[in-house]
């Protein structure tokens, strides 16, 4: 966006107004490095601008008035973003939809939104729109971002757009009011159907401010970014690094090629779901669980030893010279590998969207990689609290970000408030007065803050198990210390009304094969589910998880599925949070024949 009839202000106050003045203020440095086939790419923030402009303006000449809704169905890839920027720079609210979205899921959202576009990343997401078009009788054009994703395509835009009227592109972003909607993201739906959080520019331009006071985003660094950008966590990244002048990797959509990828690209930060860390700590720690007690047993002594040191250092403390000789070793021997399957270049990485073990972070803090816990949700702009370099507690998720007010109600349910917290639920007046209450969200959250500030999740309100003999459990406890298991990809515990909890187990296909080749077994995750080795080896692994629990809390039984749950099956949310409604109800005969 250099046109010279729109001067854009050097610092945005709207989304809208936003890739103009990064353009302005960064445009030779590099927004975004994505790859074709084989070759990564990059494009500058002026390019960024300028195609962002050319799109807008097609969008324009395709009769998109402000305040239309525009759905976003694709994968995170470098034409989300500009699509995205363009639909806000038109006047118009972006919906994302999860590209992993059933047709019906697809239908409602773009149906509940009232959308008047939809942009389809190729012809397999655009089949889902005209299997249910039908029934969205507001959906006027499909655009694709691949030929053969709809009737005209992103190219096509922006070539209309190229003769378009920039006076009037330049008129409708002065007349977006901070108030506005910027987006409408739709929740994932845990429970009941989704619901459409409407978040205005300001909400999305606080973020910028809060990232800046914080340094999670830093001007020249490089971002890793494979999320979903239909996911608040992604979006608000985008945000961020565009505030600041960054650069964003976009992955490759291939989301085997996410861990080989944050080697390849050498990011300083990357923010994730704790699956993927629980992968990257299941590929580091995999060797020495192989390995005799005794090399075992150097290793713990080793990951005790870099947390001395690194907490030190961070104290401005001397360090002992045999703690740094010890240090020195294990840095040399475990500590650079596990850097090196960061890129080398890492400055720290935020995990959020679900819980993650603590011992999973002190591992990785001990070798120079800090992954901190940040804690928010879509109605938050996803931001709420979060650990930093300079203040962290493990087994927190930091403390209120700037401009942020946390309060725990009577209850233990965790209030927020600050210039992040969202409008209003679309169309739907009777959950956003549930939910926003003079000015606090109530978040759904159950959570404790210390006299330092830091605050500690305990559970979910809806997720709590009753007992039959009344005991209150929170399943994600026993449930992350479980996962901390490289055999373990889910566990989902159950129990509410029953005499005691158990607990339903997925194997981690890419661990649990080599292991039983290694043993003789079958490699087939469906023939392991129930070998007696492999029951052996998980009650192993249930005794230490329930060994840090009281008797009364303690998992007594459980079933190991033939399969792993999936965001396909509709098992798992896009961000990988498991839908317990649906568990419990599917398996309802498995949880019975515990019992």
């Amino acid at each position: 966006m250099t046109d010279t009839t729109s001067s854009p202000k050097l610092i945005a106050s709207t989304v809208a107004a936003l890739p103009g003045s990064a353009a302005e203020r960064f445009e030779a440095r590099v927004a975004a490095r994505y790859k074709v086939g084989d070759e990564w790419r990059e494009l500058s923030y002026g390019e960024v601008g300028r195609q962002i402009d050319e799109i807008a303006l097609g969008l324009i000449e395709l009769g998109i008035e402000p305040g239309d809704r525009i759905c976003l169905l694709a994968d995170t890839r470098l034409e989300w973003m500009l699509a995205s920027y363009a639909i806000s720079a038109a006047g118009a609210v972006v919906v994302p939809v999860y590209p992993t979205n059933s047709p019906l899921e697809c239908r409602w959202v773009a149906g509940d939104s009232g959308a008047r576009a939809i942009v389809c990343e190729n012809g397999l997401q655009r089949a889902k729109i005209e299997q249910v078009r039908d029934e969205l009788p507001e959906l006027a054009h499909v655009i694709g971002i691949e030929p053969g994703g709809g009737e005209t395509t992103l190219e096509e835009l922006r070539s209309r757009g190229r003769e378009g009227d920039r006076a009037e592109l330049s008129a409708r972003q002065d007349r977006v009011d901070p108030g506005e909607a910027y987006t409408i993201i739709y929740t994932s739906g845990t429970t009941g159907p989704p619901k459409g959080v409407v978040l205005t520019h300001a909400n999305a331009m606080s973020v910028g401010e809060i990232v800046e006071k914080l340094q999670i985003v830093e001007p020249g660094e490089v971002t890793y970014l494979y999320l979903p950008l239909a996911h608040v966590f992604a979006l608000i990244t985008q945000l961020a690094i565009t505030d600041q002048g960054a650069t964003i990797v976009y992955f490759g959509r291939n989301t085997k090629q996410i861990l080989p990828e944050i080697a390849e690209t050498h990011p300083t930060y990357v923010p994730s779901v704790p699956r993927i860390f629980e992968k990257l700590y299941a590929v580091a720690t995999g060797m020495v669980e192989r390995a005799g007690e005794e090399d075992r047993k150097r290793f713990r002594q080793a990951i005790e030893v870099g947390m001395q040191v690194r907490m030190l250092r961070r104290e401005g403390k001397p360090v002992p010279p045999e703690l740094e000789q010890a240090f020195e070793r294990a840095d040399g021997e475990i500590f650079q590998r596990v850097r090196q399957l960061f890129g080398g270049q890492l400055r720290f990485a935020i995990s959020g969207a679900a819980p993650i073990a603590p011992e999973i972070l002190r591992f990785f803090y001990a070798s120079g990689v800090p992954v901190l816990e940040g804690w928010g949700m879509t109605e938050s702009m996803g931001i709420g609290t979060v650990g930093t370099l300079e203040h962290f507690k493990f087994g927190t998720v930091g403390r209120a970000v700037p401009g942020v007010e946390v309060q725990i109600a009577s209850d233990g349910e965790i209030l927020m408030r600050g210039p992040h917290i969202f409008r209003e639920y679309w169309r739907n007046p009777e959950a956003t007065a549930e939910t926003l209450v003079d000015g606090w969200l109530h978040t759904g959250d159950l959570g404790e803050l210390d006299e330092e500030g830091y605050l500690r999740i305990t559970g979910r309100k809806k997720d709590i198990i009753i007992t039959a003999g009344g005991k209150n459990l929170t399943p994600a406890n026993l449930e992350n210390d479980l996962k901390q298991s490289r055999f373990i990809s889910q566990a989902v515990m159950y129990g509410d009304r029953r005499p005691y909890p158990v607990v339903l187990i997925t194997l981690d296909p890419e661990e649990i094969g080599p292991w039983a080749k290694e043993k003789g077994l079958p490699e087939d995750v469906a023939m392991l589910a129930d070998n007696q080795v492999v029951r052996d080896m998980i009650q192993a692994e249930l005794d230490r998880a329930n060994s840090n629990y009281a008797q009364v809390e303690q998992i007594k039984k459980f079933a190991i599925l033939d399969h792993d749950l999936s965001v396909e099956t509709g098992e798992l949310t896009p961000s990988l949070k498991v839908k317990r409604n649906v568990i419990y109800e599917r398996y309802a005969d498995l949880f019975d024949s515990l019992y």
